[in-house]
């Protein structure tokens, strides 16, 4: 049981033995604990662990915020999948974490690179102060503001698996690639054990464990899938189906990310405040930054481009919203969405089809911040909590910290790619999981239909994407659950029983239009920059869904 009282405390050596009570009056949480809940003696402030307690829910609601915005990019026949994947997600890397991604994680006795399974099941996670917070917080309520942020790791990479993943595979994943991925990186620049943070790498939030991580991992899941079936063609030159569920997202990922900078004091203080600044300005930069480079090409105001900006610039402020002040944090968020803006094409020429523009906007925006965090980054802002002291970056004459943070973003970036892709192939090639990909017929009629059964609207099973000659009531389970392209091919043309197969001429498009699906990919020359259809370029006009 826990010794638990409230009042006003004097300990000048943290020990039971040398405390006094100064008043029974006072609002401090005061917790004995150590060996025998005994011993040694610390006191909470409540407006601290309340502070931390709400951050916690805004960085919560970021993840249904993730897939309204995955959601609404997409075609109206997979909008459904997107919001599944993120909320699965979620529920999963929460049981990872309770079992033993928390102690590989954050475990005291860790080693360089992670941690052991001492807190595993959450043993022992309870009262007790967390160093890394200047035991300003019991490590129960540190421990779950943690998960969050792990919950939200895979769910960001998910969005790679869009229009094309099947859901049990990407679930198992998730699980697998938190364990070997976040909880390595997390270990090594967060804990006090972990050699970055031993080194003084300065990632205040996550620019390596979370968007470099995410980003990185969005790629390889992109690559590993392959491209969606038309890639290439005017079949995926669509529009986001809601636009209204993009801005939704994004508002709900903006607010919570001045929980998800703001908390990382972990603390109510002076520092906490200028995170949240620093955040909203990077935010807001890159919202209109984005918006005119879209503009200068399409004189349009883009409202999907606005939405992406801010979240790149939200992104590059992650891991220095902590260290710089307001005028570094407008540069960071104008040139990360500069670079993210003009990176979107970069998919076209390595022929990954990244739909959600995951590494453009992630693991790009990512590596803006931390090299940017190396030049920014002031001992002055640090010290707004009162206690942490750091030598700086390039402004306060510290220059072999732009080295530290190179070093950091190099790692992140490997350890990703490689882990990530082992973590697929082990999934992928395991009884009853694999593949990860759905079948052809599924991405004709929507991962929505083949997967959950259900739809994002009740319009969209009547003005569903066939592509085809075939009629609603030939999707019996046989052909949906098939998942060999040729066999679901075959079982097709048989069930039309005209020989013509899924790419025969299209009867039905969800837009309500017939056209031609194009049966040979066309070459692609650039990018819209636009997420979400990410127009395979060289088309004019936008096929609807």
């Amino acid at each position: 049981m826990v010794n638990i009282t409230y009042g006003l405390l004097n300990a000048p050596d943290g020990t039971t033995a040398g405390s006094s009570l100064l008043s029974s009056q006072g609002t401090d949480m005061i917790v004995t604990w150590g060996e025998g809940g005994n011993g040694q003696v610390v006191a909470y402030n409540p407006g601290d662990l309340a502070w931390i307690m709400t951050c916690t829910a805004l960085v919560w609601i970021m993840i249904p915020g993730l897939g309204y915005l995955y959601s609404g990019l997409t075609r109206r026949k997979n909008a459904l999948h997107m919001l599944i994947l993120t909320l699965a997600s979620l529920a999963v890397t929460s049981i990872q974490w309770w079992f033993w991604g928390y102690s590989l994680s954050f475990s005291a006795t860790s080693g360089l690179v992670i941690g052991n399974l001492r807190n595993i099941g959450f043993k022992n996670v309870l009262q007790d102060p967390v160093l890394s917070t200047n035991n300003k917080l019991p490590e129960i309520i540190y421990a779950m503001y943690e998960c969050m942020f792990a919950a939200l790791v895979p769910a960001i990479a998910l969005g790679a698996a869009c229009e094309r993943g099947r859901v049990w595979p990407f679930l198992v994943l998730t699980f697998v690639w938190t364990t070997l991925v976040f909880d390595f990186l997390a270990c090594m620049v967060w804990n006090p054990t972990g050699w970055a943070f031993k080194l003084g790498v300065l990632d205040y939030a996550g620019g390596g464990p979370v968007e470099i991580a995410s980003g990185t991992a969005g790629l390889v899941i992109s690559y590993y899938l392959g491209p969606r079936r038309g890639y290439g063609t005017e079949r995926l030159l669509f529009k986001p189906h809601n636009v209204s569920h993009v801005v939704l997202g994004t508002a709900f990922l903006w607010m919570g990310w001045l929980g998800f900078n703001g908390g990382s004091t972990f603390a109510a203080n002076l520092r906490a405040g200028m995170s949240l600044m620093t955040t909203n300005i990077a935010g807001s930069a890159g919202g209109l930054i984005w918006m005119a480079l879209d503009y200068r090409l399409e004189r349009k105001w883009s409202v999907v481009g606005f939405c992406t900006g801010a979240i790149a610039g939200l992104v590059a402020i992650t891991p220095a919203a902590g260290f710089v002040g307001v005028p570094a944090a407008v540069l960071i968020g104008v040139a990360a969405a500069g670079l993210s803006n003009l990176a979107t094409e970069l998919k076209v020429f390595l022929r990954c089809d990244d739909v959600m523009d995951v590494f453009a906007c992630h693991a790009l925006s990512g590596v803006v911040g931390l090299f940017l965090t190396g030049i920014f980054a002031q001992a002055s802002v640090a010290n707004n909590d009162g206690y942490l002291v750091i030598p700086g970056g390039w402004l306060d004459g510290n220059f072999i910290q732009l080295g530290y943070q190179l070093a950091w973003i190099v790692v992140a970036l490997g350890w990703t790619a490689v882990m990530t892709y082992i973590s697929m192939f082990l999934v992928d090639h395991m009884p009853f999981v694999g593949p990860f990909r759905c079948s052809e017929l599924g991405e004709i009629v929507g991962v929505d239909e083949e997967q959950c059964g259900e739809f994002a609207y009740d319009y969209a099973f009547i003005n569903r994407d066939l592509e085809g000659n075939c009629e609603p009531h030939h999707l019996n389970g046989d052909l949906l659950n098939e998942k060999d392209p040729v066999a679901a091919a075959e079982k097709l043309s048989a069930c039309n029983g005209n020989g013509n197969g899924p790419a025969g001429p299209s009867s039905s498009s969800a837009g309500g239009s017939d056209s031609p699906a194009p049966a040979e990919p066309a070459q692609q020359p650039g990018s819209s920059g636009v997420r979400g259809g990410q127009a395979e370029p060289g088309a004019t006009s936008p096929v609807p869904p």
